[in-house]
């Protein structure tokens, strides 16, 4: 595991270099195809080296970083072509990723705490130094205080449970029974899921990143929170059979406002963090649930939507760069305009709506059996939500692909065919690792 962080480390003269912005992505991809011999099939933890090591979780969490880092670069070309400060961009990736890969290997909570918190300092500065509005300031603000006011309790959780049992060790963790602990402990990651009520932050700062900030937040920022929950639930068992029922009926009732809040939204990047905030509401009640179909369940539905939601924000980013607009009364009609473009809009809309073969739909299927199976009474929250998470989809690809397109759109190219290798990097490994799912439910 260190060489690969050594072969990171080595990158980042790459980025000082002029006119390197595509032998940088190249480096990405090389890496994510490199990890891959490193293939971890089940939940024993491999290549263990220093204080990392990774099981199945945490190499699937890796190898959606390198892969959604790599096609962050490929969805940024405007930087390159606008001279637009773009070695520090490729800096600041470079150390978003090292810091990201470091979260998901380490084998120890403090580490994964420290990584986990210093992740978010490349994100603000990608939000505040690259968004489009001046709001970002506000938007950053948000992300930065949300994050640290629930992550002091959790370095002091941290603390107290190294004095008292001396190792932070996931292989270690023992049950224990502090409700104040569980709550200190569990609060920075059902913020960073987000959980609803303290899910604010995500569409300020979504609807004021550029299209590589909002790529790694909806791809990897989010479950890092998750990840996160998976890790320390070990500990919880017991406090969770009775508290984890109150976090459960809130990411339900949350999950079907928000879906509700979605089908009124006429900002287009506003509507897909909404969603979000739903299929990430399913993911955190799939965790608590406690039980082996939760727990695979949130896992495939983290990698899928990881997926589905990064090739969406991408879409909007390509209509934004052509109407320098988000709002879905000026983007309309747009299969008039981009026809081959308006069928990777279906293709995204039916992932996000879990139409098979996404392996969103797997991951719902797991989670509804979950969810079922530990209480009946969360049968109509559920449908609600899968029912208005169609309605959305569809009312999003309806409204910007149909009717009369806006008349005072100036002349625009149809899309490149960078653009089109992106999305399909979004779409093909989304709708073809369900081939290979078995993989997928070995991680407990």
């Amino acid at each position: 595991m260190m060489k690969f962080l050594f072969l990171m480390l080595f990158m980042i003269p790459l980025s000082f270099k002029k006119k390197m912005f595509w032998l940088n992505q190249f480096f990405y991809f090389l890496i994510m195809f490199l990890f891959m011999f490193n293939f971890v099939f089940n939940y024993i933890w491999m290549n263990i080296s220093y204080f990392l090591g990774c099981d199945l979780l945490s190499y699937m969490m890796i190898m959606l970083t390198f892969w959604v880092c790599s096609l962050m670069l490929m969805a940024s070309e405007k930087l390159l072509k606008l001279n637009y400060f773009y070695n520090l961009f490729l800096l600041l990736m470079l150390m978003l990723m090292i810091s990201l890969y470091l979260t998901f290997s380490s084998m120890n909570l403090f580490v994964f705490y420290l990584f986990f918190e210093m992740s978010l300092i490349p994100t603000l500065i990608l939000i505040i130094g690259w968004g489009y509005q001046p709001e970002r300031i506000q938007a950053g603000i948000y992300l930065l205080f949300y994050t640290m006011l629930a992550s002091l309790p959790m370095l002091i959780s941290i603390l107290f449970y190294y004095n008292n049992f001396h190792s932070l060790d996931y292989y270690f963790f023992i049950n224990i029974d502090y409700m104040y602990m569980y709550i200190g402990m569990n609060m920075v990651f059902f913020v960073k899921m987000p959980m609803y009520m303290v899910h604010l932050w995500l569409p300020k700062a979504h609807v004021e990143a550029p299209v590589s900030g909002s790529m790694i937040l909806a791809g990897i920022m989010l479950k890092m929170g998750g990840y996160g929950l998976m890790r320390v639930m070990k500990m919880f068992l017991k406090m969770g059979m009775s508290l984890n029922f109150i976090f459960i009926i809130l990411s339900l009732m949350g999950g079907l406002f928000v879906s509700l809040m979605c089908i009124r939204q006429i900002d287009i990047k506003s509507l897909i963090a909404y969603s979000s905030v739903a299929h990430m509401g399913l993911v955190l009640c799939g965790i608590l649930t406690l039980n082996y179909w939760g727990m695979c369940g949130a896992f495939l539905m983290m990698i899928a939507h990881g997926l589905c939601s990064s090739g969406m924000f991408c879409l909007a980013n390509i209509m934004y760069e052509r109407s320098n607009s988000r709002s879905l009364y000026l983007n309309k009609g747009m299969i008039n305009l981009m026809p081959i473009m308006s069928m990777w809009w279906f293709l995204f809309s039916a992932c996000n709506m879990s139409a098979p073969p996404s392996l969103n739909l797997l991951g719902e299927i797991m989670l509804i059996n979950s969810l079922l199976s530990w209480s009946l009474l969360t049968m109509m929250s559920l449908c609600l939500i899968l029912f208005l998470s169609a309605a959305y989809s569809l009312y999003l690809y309806s409204y910007t692909q149909h009717g009369k397109f806006y008349l005072g759109l100036y002349s625009f190219s149809n899309a490149y065919l960078r653009e089109y290798l992106l999305l399909f990097l979004h779409w093909f490994p989304l709708n073809f690792i369900i081939l290979k799912s078995e993989y997928f439910i070995l991680w407990i």
